[in-house]
């Protein structure tokens, strides 16, 4: 049995989104489509969206489900003529028709959440962002190749931010994920983890972790710094440019730095001219 978030702001409940939803043995829990409301429910297996009115709405949320990182497949469901407006930067990993049978619901279910494991299976085990590395296969983190000597729950609240850089948490979200479902302390546990957490990054990089008033954290990316561009090489060609001085008549110096001057044609043929001749 699957966890199922159903996103709607019909007054219906869920059977009438999706009749075949009333056969099957899911969990389902529904939420208001609405980008705040998202903050505060909690995960889900997949992501139900009610495309059946209001395309336009449920485009903009698609997209920002999709921007902020939902970590489980989302599927959209839409009437029949609502499918000539789905295109692929909707950001939704399958469409259901509302009309659709249980047999054909359950299988979409479980092939978008079994494409969902494979892509999981094959990221990669080291989580990478600027000057921190995560690696889960050792469960050590480094920042600047210096060991950070991190508690195992510090760890892991550490790996599930930098896992949805970006993405708003909520202390209960991160209680529920880091802490588990069968944890009974309070939401103050997030907050005395996330400032051990800072004081062990230290004050360069303690704001990786982003503080959303009245709402929760969220892993900050780190910004390129940019680089500083070398003009040693620009300086040095320019330090040693000829510069020309115009004597009288039709004849030149060309004097270059740090060089002795050398005369021109007309000077040498003046010289050549006044040499005294060896009788």
């Amino acid at each position: 049995m699957s966890s199922l978030l159903l996103l709607t702001n019909a007054l219906q409940p869920s059977t009438e989104v999706l009749p075949a939803l009333g056969l099957l043995l899911h969990s389902v829990r529904v939420a208001p489509a609405e980008g705040p409301a998202l903050v505060e429910t909690p995960g889900a297996d997949v992501i139900l969206i009610d495309g059946r009115r209001d395309l336009p709405h449920v485009r903009s949320l698609c997209q920002l489900l999709r921007s902020t990182g939902p970590g489980c497949p989302l599927l959209l469901v839409v009437t029949e003529g609502g499918l000539a407006a789905v295109t692929a930067d909707w950001g939704v990993d399958d469409v259901l028709l509302d009309t659709a049978g249980p047999a054909e619901v359950e299988a979409r279910l479980r092939l978008a959440m079994g494409r969902q494991q494979i892509t999981m299976d094959d990221s990669p085990m080291e989580i990478r962002s600027g000057d921190l590395s995560v690696d889960e296969a050792t469960y050590s983190a480094k920042l600047k190749g210096r060991v950070l000597d991190l508690t195992f729950k510090e760890f892991e609240l550490l790996k599930y931010l930098a896992q949805h850089p970006g993405r708003v948490f909520t202390r209960a979200q991160l209680l529920q994920e880091v802490w588990g479902y069968d944890y009974f302390g309070g939401t103050r546990t997030v907050d005395v983890h996330v400032r051990r957490l800072r004081a062990k990054l230290g004050p360069e990089h303690e704001s990786l972790i982003g503080t959303v008033r009245n709402v929760g954290y969220r892993f900050v990316v780190p910004e390129k710094a940019p680089e500083k561009a070398s003009g040693k090489s620009s300086e040095k060609s320019s330090e040693k440019m000829p510069e020309k001085i115009d004597r009288p008549g039709d004849g030149s110096v060309a004097r270059d730095a740090g060089d002795r001057a050398r005369p021109g044609k007309a000077e040498a043929a003046e010289a050549e001219a006044v040499r005294p001749v060896k009788r």
